[in-house]
């Protein structure tokens, strides 16, 4: 586990006491979005244990002075630069005293039951270490939200656009599971981890997100690592959860375009080993780069449309 960055301010300090729930938000430059995530958070957890713990990475909207005036009650930790998603999540579940560990990113908003039929959940499903909910886009249509784990085949689907022609496709639609309608309840490989909950003792167990996957594939990392010491991982559509998606993201699109192609070749490097593995990767790193730089091009050229 990494030492939390410095400076770093923490506006109180969080007892060392059970809870049922610490909600760890990462919020970077979306006020609004923030503070309806906030208010959601707060309602769903009325009458629960539960603290609610933000880290912000040096928003410049207003965002930490909104914390402070509207929500007192919360657990700020001010980054003095964006660390990345991935920083701010562990600087956020090391904090964490709950007995479960609910991780929102700020443009995700709890349903009034969500929280309550997620920890029940994990109250009756002992050898489950993870779950997420179902999430819902801003107009109410259900918003795909797992994904198998990825294979070098999964990008070749990609690129040659086999996995959109046929998204039901057993093989080229598997990795975005094209033929699940989220309603019902199961395992799964990997759901979104901006609205994954999950116990403190996995975190104990296998640490937390990866920081050299620092905006993207450290959720699917993260699920692989679950998987791999032996804990389920189950989607359950009774948890509602609204979702704007990548509003942070959106605003330095053209910068995440390369990030996103670089935490791609990080994970199937650290992931995949042989030397046919190692050439494929090789292959894949030549992909991934012309297709970083035409759509890095398309974005600057025509953000509008991009975003």
């Amino acid at each position: 586990m990494s030492l939390l960055p410095d400076p770093v301010l923490i506006k109180e300090e969080i007892l060392p006491t059970a809870l049922d729930l610490s909600v760890v938000i990462v919020s970077w430059n979306s006020v609004e979005l923030l503070e309806e995530c906030l208010g959601a958070v707060y309602e769903a957890a009325d009458g629960r244990d539960v603290e609610v713990i933000v880290v912000d990475n040096a928003s410049t909207d207003g965002s930490t002075d909104l914390i402070r005036r509207r929500f007192p009650n919360a657990h700020l930790i001010v980054n003095p630069g964006n660390m990345g998603v991935s920083v701010a999540f562990n600087q956020g579940m090391q904090a964490g005293k709950g007995k479960y560990i609910q991780m929102l990113c700020s443009d995700t908003i709890v349903q009034p039951d969500a929280l309550d039929a997620m920890t029940t959940f994990l109250d009756t499903h002992p050898d489950v270490g993870a779950i997420g909910p179902k999430l819902l886009y801003p107009d109410g249509r259900v918003q795909p939200s797992c994904r198998t784990f990825p294979t070098l085949w999964t990008f070749a689907w990609e690129f040659l656009g086999l996995s959109r022609l046929f998204p039901k496709h057993p093989v080229f639609g598997r990795w975005r599971m094209g033929d699940f309608d989220h309603m019902t309840t199961r395992e799964v490989d990997q759901p979104r981890g901006s609205s994954l909950m999950v116990r403190h003792a996995v975190w104990e167990e296998i640490g937390g997100w990866d920081e050299n996957l620092d905006m993207f594939f450290n959720d699917v990392d993260w699920c692989l690592r679950i998987k791999e010491q032996g804990w389920k991982i189950f989607f359950i559509p009774d948890a509602v959860m609204n979702h704007y998606g990548g509003s942070s993201v959106k605003k330095v699109r053209p910068r995440m375009i390369l990030a996103s192609h670089g935490c791609c070749y990080r994970f199937f490097k650290k992931h995949q080993s042989g030397f046919l593995h190692a050439l494929a990767i090789r292959m894949l790193g030549v992909a991934l780069l012309f297709s970083a730089g035409i759509r890095y091009l398309l974005a600057r050229l025509t953000p509008s449309r991009m975003a």
